[in-house]
């Protein structure tokens, strides 16, 4: 099989790909070195004829922590980080999957997607998932192998999951189905693969931020309708830089701790006749705040109390992106990461000893750098309890701020985002 070089695939780009596209997918013009070899890397891995290279972006959530679950509003961006996939169609059915970083492969019969329990927790169980998601959908499915590479690191908070369910839901939108699976159903059928095949309760923002790509202000109203706004805004124009840092530790046993966030949400809804607290108007939350209390103790209240005032905020966060005051949009960050950690409740794991709090400890850390600096705001990131923290630090703070963390947090803990336009899609077809 002929080998492939990055300049191969930098001609096949430039014939293919619009302009404006290539620097949101790659980067600058001369194109991102890394992502040119990870393709070169994956064709040449490829033991059968690649005919797609599929890209699916990681995400960052901006604004609405924990409310996705329970038909609230959520701000949110994909990123620049992604899950690549060199892929190539078979007619047998068989799945056959290669990632960078497992030693085993994965293989599924596409004939054979019943529920297993024994595969909860495992990469296996996601695309099991995401077949039997397709189907459910109204789907076409069939047999593919594909070699994989990702940079969204597991545990970091960019969401390597739903970039992962994503791209296999991309992979089989596109070789069986021309590509008319909507993309708010690519992120549903995410979302089913994690819920029901890999036994974690995820709401649907992450999967939907893969799919879509851009800043998306998405309303869940009523759970399992959405309803999405594209905000045009130009993050890398302004004085700072988005930024996560990997404060360590892993989610692997926190999943009863996310759990019961919206859990506890929708007790407190149940409690007054609702199925979830976007159905529930929060005067009708107010007036009972007593008999919940009495119900439900003070936790499920406040974290009800987070729910209905991050809901106000994104909307908030929204009209002062559209509106060009990047300066309340920060200070609406530094809200929303004042209620997670006070309120919500999501940044110490519930059974520390006080020794592992490593959220805490990145959180005050970059606060003490902000109050000495006069600039720049950090919150809590995604599920919290372990991973990430999201920073804004000002362009002419980077260099100190990293230097800081990743000497106080750990090296390499911080990694600078850029908004991706793009969500998930074929980046690069080959004859």
């Amino acid at each position: 099989m002929t080998k492939w070089i990055e300049a191969d695939i930098k001609n096949a780009i430039i014939s293919q790909v619009p302009q404006g596209s290539i620097q949101d997918l790659f980067g600058d013009i001369d194109f991102d070195s890394s992502k040119l070899f990870r393709i070169c890397d994956l064709i040449n891995k490829s033991e059968t004829k690649v005919t797609h290279i599929i890209s699916a972006p990681g995400r960052t959530e901006l604004g609405g922590n924990h409310t996705d679950h329970n038909g609230g509003k959520v701000l949110c961006a994909a990123i620049q980080i992604d899950t690549l996939a060199a892929v190539s169609k078979t007619e047998n059915g068989k799945i056959s999957i290669h990632s960078n970083g497992f030693d085993e492969s994965f293989f599924i019969d596409s004939s054979d997607l019943a529920l297993n329990h024994s595969e909860y927790g495992t990469t296996q169980a996601l695309i099991r998932g995401v077949l039997a998601g397709a189907k459910k959908f109204g789907g076409k499915i069939g047999g593919f192998t594909a070699e994989i590479s990702s940079n969204v690191g597991i545990g970091s908070g960019l969401s390597s999951s739903a970039s992962f369910e994503v791209l296999i839901a991309t992979i089989v939108n596109d070789l069986y189905n021309d590509g008319n699976i909507h993309l708010n159903e690519i992120a549903q059928i995410g979302q089913y693969a994690e819920n029901i095949y890999f036994g974690k309760p995820c709401g649907l923002m992450d999967q939907t931020a893969s799919a879509v790509g851009g800043i998306l202000k998405i309303d869940f109203g009523t759970i399992g309708e959405i309803d999405i706004q594209q905000i045009q805004f130009d993050m890398s124009k302004t004085d700072y830089e988005l930024l996560v840092v990997n404060t360590g530790g892993g989610h692997a046993s926190l999943t009863a701790a996310y759990a019961a966030i919206p859990d506890e949400m929708k007790a407190v809804a149940n409690e007054l006749g609702f199925d979830s607290l976007g159905s529930c108007e929060e005067s009708i939350f107010i007036e009972n705040l007593t008999k919940i209390r009495s119900q439900l103790g003070d936790r499920s209240v406040l974290r009800a109390m987070h729910y209905y005032s991050e809901n106000r905020r994104v909307d908030e966060m929204v009209e002062a992106l559209i509106g060009g005051d990047f300066e309340l949009y920060l200070e609406k960050v530094a809200q929303s990461g004042y209620s997670s950690q006070n309120i919500l409740q999501n940044v110490i794991p519930p059974q520390s000893d006080g020794k592992n709090q490593n959220l805490g400890f990145a959180l005050a850390l970059s606060q003490l750098f902000f109050e000495k600096k006069g600039r720049g705001v950090s919150r809590v990131h995604g599920g919290g309890f372990a991973g990430t923290i999201q920073a804004y630090v000002h362009k002419d703070d980077f260099d100190e701020f990293s230097l800081i963390m990743n000497d106080l947090v750990g090296p390499f803990s911080t990694e600078k985002l850029k908004i991706r336009n793009h969500g998930a899609k074929t980046i690069l077809r080959i004859e």
